[in-house]
């Protein structure tokens, strides 16, 4: 009787648990993808990510909002499928450590590439922001 039962369940039900073992799989796909990169090639991913992201929140909140520009990357490296399993073993301090280095960088982008500085900031904002900028890296 309970075979019965559960085989009118994965009848009745199939195609939810076909998009879940597919969902799963894809998953599972790009976490093994990037897990088989070698190591410096997957710090090399992450912290190109991170630049990006540094960029994009950059352009969303503008200047002086460093805890909520920092909390908005964060959430969005938690929601790559790819790097999940990254947020899961390092702490926050660390990822807030990695995404210093990623901000310098981001930085040094802006500062050097003004078509870059006037797609974050506008172009009636770009060049008082990349002199804010040159000023905290000092160059």
């Amino acid at each position: 009787m309970k075979l019965k039962m559960i085989m009118e369940y994965l009848v009745e039900n199939w195609y939810w648990i076909v998009g879940l073992v597919a969902l799963v799989a894809v998953v599972v796909c790009m976490v093994f993808r990037f897990l088989g990169m070698p190591t410096a090639k997957q710090k090399k991913k992450v912290r190109e990510w991170m630049i990006w992201a540094c960029i994009k929140a950059e352009k969303n909140l503008q200047s002086e909002k460093g805890k909520l520009k920092l909390r908005e990357v964060y959430d969005m490296f938690c929601a790559v499928p790819a790097f999940k399993w990254v947020a899961i073993i390092i702490s926050f301090e660390k990822f807030e450590e990695w995404l210093d280095d990623a901000l310098v960088e981001a930085k040094k982008m802006l500062v050097s590439n003004m078509t870059l500085a006037e797609y974050v900031y506008g172009k009636d904002k770009a060049a008082t922001e990349v002199e804010k900028i040159r000023k905290q890296i000092g160059g």
